[in-house]
């Protein structure tokens, strides 16, 4: 059957575990395979495009996107664009601790409180809009959200990462090493093709500390 969608993928993991009395733990099988998703894979289809973020005189600390997961590329949309460079932030604190403002050179990322958050230094000495190109959480699947592209793209990797959770709540640790073996594999496969996809029909160049070939 084809597993496009939450309840088809509900579905698929009882037929494979040839179970019909699973139904209240296939959901939390499905939370755990995706949290391990979200920290193992990081390809093209988790990037999205952020502009929302525009400076505020004297203001070091942003909040990041809902979701964020990495960061790609962030530079201040200027003319020419100012590219930010990530910096420790154990570094930031040796460079940029004073008071000093101007136009950021360099980012960091840390938490407060549990909130993730960037740090820009020096402190902005005026309003910059920014542009950040950032790795996204997928949104877990549920009733209200019953399908997203990573599914539909691959689902291998939901119904492997499914049926290793649950192999551990049935007490089948025989089956624990063929779905890892599995998933790794159909992982392994997903990030070597987008490796693949981003230098296709183009040859590697090093870049000098410019940008520039």
């Amino acid at each position: 059957m084809a597993i496009s969608t939450y309840a088809e993928l509900q579905t698929s993991v009882a037929n494979w575990l040839d179970r019909d009395d699973l139904t209240d733990r296939i959901p939390e099988f499905i939370v755990l395979a995706e949290a391990k998703m979200n920290r193992r894979l990081r390809i093209s289809l988790m990037e999205n495009v952020s502009t929302a973020l525009s400076t505020v005189a004297g203001t070091k600390d942003y909040s990041l996107p809902t979701g964020f997961n990495g960061m790609r590329e962030f530079h201040l949309t200027t003319s020419p664009l100012t590219p930010l460079s990530y910096i420790t932030p154990e570094m930031m604190s040796r460079m940029w601790a004073g008071s000093t403002s101007g136009k950021p050179q360099a980012f960091t990322l840390f938490s407060d409180g549990g909130t993730r958050k960037v740090k820009l230094g020096p402190s902005p000495d005026v309003v910059y809009t920014t542009s950040m190109l950032y790795l996204k959480k997928i949104d877990n699947l549920s009733v209200a959200n019953p399908t997203e592209t990573m599914l539909t793209e691959n689902p291998d990797i939901y119904l492997y990462g499914a049926l290793l959770e649950a192999e551990p709540f049935l007490m089948n640790d025989g089956r624990i090493q063929t779905w890892g073996s599995l998933l790794l594999e159909a992982a392994k496969d997903l990030q070597e093709r987008d490796i693949f996809d981003r230098h296709s029909g183009s040859e590697l160049r090093v870049m000098n500390t410019g940008g520039y070939p």
